[in-house]
């Protein structure tokens, strides 16, 4: 019998009873069928799933799912130097005819087949502006396919062709289920040979690859290459786990590093383009910004988590359950927010209209709130943002290493600021001060420190005094420049 950690796992609790004292035959006694099965059970969930010898009858059912999706476009011509394009125009003009001026472009991607009668999902970017789109099933048929939907934001697509008689289909997966580590076989159309099978493990999970605002991918080793877009990624139950969509490579061939979007959030996706050709997301209403080390110390926060209120869209469902500037989303819907980019993902996904309860922090207290979710509108998208003495009416901030002064008539026209913006004008910064290092310039405006209203040079000044007083080491700022707020926290110079 072949040695394994379940096998060992069993002789370790024999030897247990014997060790104690118990007769060999009580042991046997002991291990009946039930206790028997039960161990084994047990010792079989501790050593994981391991790959077939060969994934040869897994690939047989999953490659005629699998299809080939090529597309054209009429494009404008690219216009060469101007003495070329002279030279050019004289020449038709001469025959009587016109230059050409728009040509014909082809691509090529993948797909799969979500349903018998037709539908196949794939990647937003393979089809986007295509004039035409054929679809070649692995029996080499090919089909004329309609677009009935496509989501940009996610890079998702839904195809539907018209066959004769009922295609072979897949089903979703549990990708939330999926394992660093885990095997998974990438299926499509690389460089446009036809349908090519790859197998690797699970990389990582929830990268952000800057693709756009709900980044959550998948990232394999399974090698990935221009032509798989659009194509699914199994796991061994042959469930689809993701859509493969983009890669990292300086040549532009595979080196290992692909990532795919996964599929609990593609099937939702999916759905509403199926159900009505667009997808409804769920809007909170906020601006949000990233809680850094600094800042959670300036806003006494225990460790840098959540997501730090920028501002609050005037109308929107955050104003109207009283979420604040200044606030720090700690959990939505009941799930805690580890990283800010989570929040727009988590938003967008639930239902419109939903009573949520959201967990903030506000000025050193957990509180609760309750919103009721609106519908994301394109004009409404909520944008993530990455990014001691004084006197009357001017100030030097030594410990900041800005220059301030109260707002005037004089001050709104030098610095473009309208009748509305309230505040503490930055009027210079020290290049060698610790607002320097933050990136903070004249023109800027100070609106809060330490999510306190401030309103004077003087109002700063007291802040940075008190904070220091009670031995913190950092300041939080909110600064409005160019018609955004933003978070700052800026250290305080001891010296």
């Amino acid at each position: 019998m072949q040695v394994t950690k379940g096998n060992r796992r069993v002789a370790a609790v024999v030897a247990a009873f014997q060790k104690s004292g118990q007769s060999t035959n009580a042991v046997r006694w002991l291990l009946t069928l039930p206790l028997l099965l039960a161990v084994l059970a047990w010792a079989a969930t501790a050593q994981g799933r391991t790959p077939p010898d060969s994934f040869a009858d897994l690939v047989d059912e999953l490659l005629p799912v699998v299809v080939n999706i090529s597309t054209s476009q009429v494009v404008e011509s690219q216009r060469g130097p101007e003495e070329f394009e002279e030279f050019f125009r004289e020449f038709f003009e001469r025959r009587g005819g016109e230059p050409p001026q728009r040509r014909r472009q082809n691509s090529l991607g993948s797909g799969f087949i979500i349903d018998p009668t037709g539908y196949i999902v794939t990647n937003h970017h393979v089809i986007a502006e295509a004039d035409e789109i054929t679809v070649r099933l692995s029996d080499d048929t090919t089909l004329d396919a309609t677009v009935v939907g496509s989501d940009e934001k996610t890079d998702l697509a839904l195809l539907k062709v018209e066959p004769t008689k009922p295609l072979p289909s897949t089903q979703w997966g549990d990708s939330d289920a999926t394992r660093i580590g885990d095997w998974v076989i990438a299926i499509g159309n690389p460089f446009g040979l036809g349908g090519t099978v790859t197998a690797g493990i699970v990389s990582a999970r929830q990268r952000d690859i800057n693709a756009g605002p709900y980044d959550d991918f998948i990232q394999t080793d399974a090698a990935i290459n221009r032509g798989n877009s659009g194509g699914p990624m199994f796991n061994l139950d042959g469930d689809v786990i993701g859509i493969n969509s983009a890669i990292f490579s300086p040549s532009g061939g595979s080196i290992g590093i692909g990532f795919a979007i996964p599929a609990n959030m593609a099937k939702n996706i999916i759905q509403q383009l199926r159900d009505g050709g667009i997808v409804k997301r769920g809007w909170l209403g906020v601006r949000i910004q990233t809680v850094t080390d600094e800042l959670a110390e300036g806003l006494r926060l225990e460790e840098a988590k959540g997501a730090l209120v920028a501002s609050v869209t005037e109308g929107g469902p955050a104003e109207a359950a009283g979420i604040q500037q200044g606030d720090v989303i700690l959990e939505f819907d009941g799930r805690e927010i580890g990283e800010m980019r989570k929040l727009p993902r988590m938003v967008a996904e639930t239902p419109i209209g939903k009573d949520v309860d959201v967990v903030i922090w506000r000025k050193g207290e957990r509180q609760t709130v309750q919103v009721n979710l609106g519908e994301l509108k394109e004009a409404e998208v909520a944008a993530v943002t990455t990014t001691g003495p004084a006197v009357s009416d001017k100030g030097e901030i030594d410990a900041l290493g800005l220059s301030l002064a109260q707002i005037n008539p004089t001050l709104r026209e030098q610095f473009e600021l309208d009748e509305k913006t309230e505040g503490v004008v930055i009027t210079d910064v020290d290049s060698e001060g610790t607002g320097a290092e933050k990136g903070l310039r004249p023109g800027d405006v100070i609106v809060e420190v330490d999510q306190e209203q401030v309103g004077s040079p003087a109002d700063v000044a007291d802040k940075v005094a008190k904070a220091k007083d009670e031995g913190f080491r950092v300041v939080t700022l909110l600064v409005f420049r160019q018609g955004d707020f933003q978070w700052v926290a800026v250290r305080i110079d001891a010296s």
